[in-house]
């Protein structure tokens, strides 16, 4: 897939400019500047974003999008109630929907990712299959191990055990619910000939690993700071189980862990820090992903601003892009992750 065209013309698709990267690298941050600057409008591609309550755990710096006159308008965040069921395929029909209404006031659609499944499911098109999670068979699926569930998926859907994210749990759960759902059930989401075919440009802030892992430190610290904890305990005493909280994600689990007194507060940040570095490397992973099967992603080292203006000018003109500087796919990282 092109990021743009050549002087022949640009090929068919909606233009958006898609702002990837590893957590703690600023891409909400390049999303609103290049949103303010091409008169776009943010639209999130994170899959715990869409809840509300869930701020700090989830990164959604609200901050960044400004007030008043100089806010720049940002959807799928804050949109469902966190007791209800969210997944990818109403993630697409939510995201189609958003595109068509941003792209039909004429604005430029900034997609911010997010979730490597999410982008990955919107610039190329996911024709999704499935029903509604199904807490009956998530009852059933919750004493397999993480191993066993994958065992399933590639027993009874090995094309969905190829691309589902082996790290996060949930993911697995989901895609052993639409390979049960599919003999019932026709594809999600709008018909073929009714989906918004995409013509991306995909760039992103670029920081070494070392230099990443400082920043995730920096983050998290400044988060627990901010009241990270606080948020935590009001989410359960709001009525969600300690179970539902685990279920969105690293910082909800183990600070949930550290209110139940399983684990002192030290432990529990350190232990936290490791897991977010850890999950850190299956973004990574999902980006080489997205280079090898032929997308290019632009990065921008240090998040430069004006480079990213720069591209997204030749885009929305239609010039040739240059080849990007580097790949994720050239860095090779040691067996302590230092390239």
């Amino acid at each position: 897939m092109s990021s743009a065209g050549g002087a022949g013309g640009a090929p068919a698709g909606l233009p958006c400019v898609v702002a990837v990267g590893p957590t703690a690298t600023g891409k909400t941050r390049l999303a609103v500047a290049l949103a303010r600057r091409f008169r776009g409008e943010v639209i999130s591609a994170d899959s715990r974003q869409v809840y509300r309550g869930l701020d700090l755990g989830t990164g959604k710096d609200l901050e960044e999008y400004g007030v008043g006159a100089e806010r720049v308008p940002v959807h799928l965040i804050d949109i469902v109630d966190p007791a209800e069921p969210y997944h990818l395929f109403r993630f697409v029909a939510d995201a189609q929907a958003a595109l068509r209404d941003v792209a039909g006031r004429g604005c430029l659609p900034v997609i911010a990712g997010g979730s490597g499944l999410y982008i990955h499911a919107l610039i190329h098109g996911y024709a999704l299959e499935g029903t509604a999670p199904s807490e009956a068979l998530r009852e059933d699926l919750a004493g397999l191990s993480d191993a066993e569930l994958l065992a399933t998926l590639q027993r009874e859907a090995p094309d969905l055990a190829a691309r589902v994210d082996i790290h996060q749990r949930r993911r697995l759960v989901r895609a052993v619910e639409i390979a049960r759902s599919r003999a019932a059930e026709p594809p999600a989401g709008p018909p073929p000939a009714e989906r918004l075919t995409l013509r991306p440009l995909l760039i992103g802030p670029y920081y070494p690993r070392a230099e990443v892992h400082a920043r995730i430190a920096a983050r998290l610290d400044a988060r627990l700071q901010a009241g990270l904890i606080d948020e935590v305990a009001r989410l359960h005493a709001a009525g969600l189980s300690w179970e539902r909280l685990a279920w969105f994600g690293l910082e909800y689990r183990h600070v949930s862990q550290y209110l139940q007194g399983e684990v002192d507060l030290q432990g529990m940040r350190e232990t936290l820090l490791a897991r977010i570095r850890r999950f850190c490397k299956a973004q990574d992973a999902w980006l080489r992903k997205i280079e090898r099967e032929g997308t290019p992603i632009h990065w921008l080292p240090g998040g430069d601003l004006a480079q990213a203006v720069e591209l997204v000018e030749r885009f929305l003109a239609g010039a040739t892009l240059p080849a990007p500087s580097l790949r994720l796919n050239e860095i090779l990282y040691g067996p302590r992750g230092r390239a």
